[in-house]
């Protein structure tokens, strides 16, 4: 009997120091190039090989469908990604919740030229409003919700269109557009831009879910426990590490909260219906 035990538990400590040993490759969608994820998430990755013992390999992905496509590839096992993306890669690759990366004063607006004709929802009625990149949780999603909370509806009681922030910003002072849709972080961003121009907000919607950290549902168990433990016990340290990234500055006073489930998600959910997109097997164009 003690004979064959000891070849079964040489087996089974050898299959798990394999898992241990193999790379857990991190992948962030919204960050193309390998150059520019090393800048943004190097300092994070020797923080959480640090924290773990992992071996954490940075790989690039070109975009979300990339994401997927890696995932249910086996060739990432963590994906960071923004609240939108997350509903359609649930549907698409059943990944599981790591941890949620909060990210302080994030919700979307509807602004407009404080000077201008726009005073009220109402004057918005019958006019064209400006938003972001398409599917955008921030810039799309949520400002068009955030108008559909006030009896708006999405291309309906007025017209939505597709314009780069910046250009829009530009569209609105000229008056072709009567609003934007984008989030608080943009419009301080346009207003230094565009010191000559004053906006005011019309319509602000709440507090927009956090960014995620999803890792594949078929990672070894040792290795989701591992990643999961370190946010839960050096969290200030792993955040300290994000913020040596110049664009992970909309981190920055926020935290990582082990705390979320899918269903914090249904308000995103409900976003993508605004938009009058009823399923989520693919990400919008």
């Amino acid at each position: 009997m003690f004979r064959t035990l000891v070849p079964a538990l040489a087996i089974t400590l050898a299959t798990a120091f394999s898992a241990m040993a193999e790379p857990v490759r991190f992948a962030v969608t919204d960050i193309e190039g390998l150059e520019a994820l090393q800048q943004e998430f190097g300092g994070f990755q020797k923080a959480l090989e640090e924290k773990t013992g992992l071996d954490i390999e940075l790989i690039p992905v070109s975009s979300r469908t990339a994401a997927v496509e890696a995932m249910n590839a086996g060739h990432v096992e963590l994906v960071l990604t923004g609240p939108a993306e997350y509903v359609v890669m649930k549907q698409l690759s059943d990944p599981r919740i790591v941890v949620a990366w909060q990210r302080p004063d994030y919700f979307a607006q509807v602004a407009v030229l404080a000077n201008g004709p726009i005073r009220t929802l109402n004057d918005l009625k019958g006019k064209k409003i400006a938003f972001g990149a398409v599917g955008s949780t921030s810039q799309h999603l949520g400002p068009a919700q955030a108008l559909a909370d006030q009896e708006l509806i999405y291309g309906k009681d007025y017209e939505g269109v597709i314009i780069a922030r910046n250009v829009a910003a530009e569209a609105l002072i000229r008056g072709d557009i009567a609003a934007i849709g984008l989030n608080f972080g943009h419009l301080n961003s346009i207003r230094k831009a565009f010191p000559d121009a004053a906006f005011a907000v019309v319509a602000r919607g709440r507090d927009l879910p956090n960014d995620i950290l999803v890792a594949r549902k078929d990672v070894p168990e040792e290795v989701f426990v591992k990643v999961r433990e370190a946010f839960l016990k050096h969290g200030n340290e792993l955040m300290g590490a994000v913020l040596m990234g110049e664009d992970n500055q909309k981190f920055k006073g926020g935290v990582f909260i082990t705390d979320v489930k899918d269903s914090d998600y249904d308000y995103v959910r409900s976003m993508y219906r605004t938009i009058g997109i009823e399923s989520f097997g693919s990400f919008v164009e």
